[in-house]
């Protein structure tokens, strides 16, 4: 059983990944817009975008289902218990029972689900195209996504997230190329998740309307949003927290923790921005190449479990 002090560093991590989301999301977009040498939106954004859509009226179609409806609050809440768990500012997971690997790829996984789903339910024809190139999206990088774990959870010798951070971090894997070719293939997969050039797919904008939020309106879209920038938040954190845990908090303590706050969130502006440079020099591809992209992750990952075989 979790202790006090961990049920209350689980919810405040929670809390503050949730408030600070739309923060991370406005900073992704001003780096873009800076190397676009644009002004562009300000990092606040978001903020004002999610407050306008909180007054406005919530329209349902009339031909939506119960899953359209109550997706935002799922979404939402999967985020949040998925925010419980992870090693985020230390190296040790808040509740070692939503911090398990497999746990954690189920609640991504359950939440794409809705998040399809919902556009399927919602009657519109634009939204279900969204939905089925959502799905597909999940088909081509759950598979990549999941053998580099499972790689890292081999080398590590546990599911646990902090534990396998912890012993990346510590040097105790025993198969450093194997370490590294699983960290490229997640960072690939990561990327895909994201939703960033060439692989936007679900979203694209100038194709389908905004993809499965095509109904979506009000409130309901002002909770989408967020838990969208709060998705980005924890799939980024979630790649740092496994392959990327130095400088986070080995114990418990109000200095370590503030210590791996501030190095969590100068990792974050960095990988971002990385991930702005990349976004910057590729364009949108053909929705029908993308499996032919997604090979290069499952050749990283399973060339990975390889070198663990052979223990390179």
């Amino acid at each position: 059983m979790p202790t006090l002090s961990h049920l209350l560093l689980a919810l405040g991590q929670a809390l503050l990944l949730f408030a600070a989301a739309p923060l991370v999301s406005g900073l992704s977009r001003f780096e873009r817009a800076k190397m676009h040498t644009r002004h562009g939106p300000g990092i606040f954004q978001d903020y004002r975008d999610i407050a306008k859509l909180l007054k406005r009226q919530d329209i349902t179609p009339p031909d939506a289902g119960g899953v359209f409806r109550v997706m935002p609050i799922v979404m939402l809440a999967t985020l949040f218990v998925i925010a419980t768990g992870l090693p985020i500012f230390t190296r040790f997971t808040p509740l070692a029972a939503v911090g398990d690997l497999i746990t954690i790829v189920y609640l991504f996984a359950l939440l794409r689900f809705f998040f399809s789903l919902s556009g399927i339910d919602s009657g519109s024809s634009f939204a279900g195209i969204g939905a089925s190139r959502e799905l597909t999206m999940g088909v081509l990088v759950e598979p990549i996504m999941m053998l580099a774990l499972f790689v890292a959870a081999l080398l590590a010798g546990s599911t646990n997230l902090g534990a396998i951070g912890t012993a990346i971090a510590d040097g105790e894997v025993r198969s450093a190329a194997a370490t590294v070719l699983a960290g490229c293939a997640f960072a690939f997969a990561i990327y895909i998740e994201l939703g960033k050039l060439p692989y936007d797919m679900a979203e694209a904008e100038q194709e389908l309307q905004e993809g499965p939020l095509t109904e979506y309106s009000g409130p309901s879209l002002a909770l989408v949003k967020w838990a969208m920038a709060l998705k980005q938040t924890l799939v980024m954190g979630w790649f740092i927290a496994v392959f990327l845990p130095f400088g986070s908090a080995t114990e418990l303590s109000a200095g370590g923790l503030l210590v791996g706050l501030i190095v969590f969130v100068v990792k974050l502006f960095v990988l971002f921005g990385l991930v702005a440079i990349v976004e910057n020099s590729v364009a949108r591809a053909r929705f029908r190449l993308t499996p032919q992209h997604s090979w290069l992750g499952v050749g990283a990952a399973s060339l990975a479990f390889v070198f663990f075989l052979v223990g390179l």
